[in-house]
């Protein structure tokens, strides 16, 4: 559903291209969604909003996700650590947790690289319909393909046909970019 991949930035002229790594596995919940590069961005955005802890940092984008996204833990706090390392928020104690907020260096590097960013905030404040839409029309299909292969005795013709559509159609869906 989201595509963050292989957007160049002049920041990497610096920094080095961070987008052939793919960060945030969402518990093995399908696809990672963001590479190392675009989450450092969104995770930046988050915090820029207001101070926050990782933790808070997991939750807020798995709800402006739509519940379609949930980044591990193993993905948010290298990342803070890296974002503390290059100067763009600070941390500080807040009982048993870190409180991480937004330096002007974040800010600045926010505001050099906005376009992208809206980009990214755009992309994953797409209405949770449209996600649920996909489940219902996957449940569907799911039915269908079970109820046609589970008539009495179908025949080998209607089992090759049934799988030339499936391969069709999945061949034309990873082909989408």
């Amino acid at each position: 559903m989201f595509r963050f991949l292989h957007h160049q930035h002049r920041h990497h002229a610096t920094h080095g291209d961070h987008h052939h790594h793919r960060g945030g596995g969402g518990r093995g919940r399908g696809p990672k969604m963001f590479d190392a590069g675009a989450m450092r961005y969104i995770v930046l955005q988050l915090i820029a909003e207001k101070p926050r802890h990782g933790y808070e940092i997991i939750k807020e984008l798995e709800q402006r996700s739509g519940g379609g996204y949930t980044p591990s833990p193993g993905a948010i706090y290298p990342l803070l650590s890296m974002l503390l390392d290059m100067g763009h928020v600070v941390a500080t104690a807040d009982g048993n947790k870190k409180l991480h907020t937004i330096t002007p260096e974040g800010e600045a590097f926010l505001a050099e690289n906005r376009q992208f960013v809206d980009a990214i905030v755009a992309r994953m404040s797409d209405p949770a319909e449209s996600r649920d839409d996909l489940r219902t029309i996957m449940h569907e299909l799911k039915h269908a393909v079970i109820a046609q292969g589970q008539e009495n005795h179908p025949s080998a013709a209607k089992l090759e046909l049934i799988r030339a559509i499936l391969r069709r159609t999945t061949a034309e869906i990873l082909a989408l970019d």
